[in-house]
């Protein structure tokens, strides 16, 4: 990830500062492998791109996905107690909606 930054000319101070920890990409694959399991990777994948665009329920697609992903973040807590720092730290990027 660093090499690719560094040659598509991104300051390496930034670059260090903004990777994600080992522990935040360990999250990441897991919750990638959950929503595979589940048949929801395209679903999930579909909603994060609809939140971003310009329509109407970009909002409702947005608390959607976050909702989904939130409860796999917390599964992953659970399962995996010493990664929970980096669950966490996921989860509060997420503005999840009941």
């Amino acid at each position: 990830m660093l090499e690719q930054r560094g040659r598509s000319g991104e300051d390496p101070a930034v670059s260090i500062a903004t990777i994600p920890s080992v522990d935040e990409l360990v999250v990441r694959e897991l919750r990638d492998d959950l929503l595979d399991e589940r048949g929801q990777q395209a679903e999930f994948l579909l909603a994060r791109l609809a939140s971003r665009s310009s329509a109407a329920d970009a909002g409702e697609h947005r608390s959607n996905a976050d909702r989904v992903e939130f409860e796999l973040l917390r599964e992953i807590a659970a399962a995996y107690p010493e990664l929970t720092p980096a669950v966490w730290e996921a989860a509060g990027r997420l503005h999840p909606t009941s």
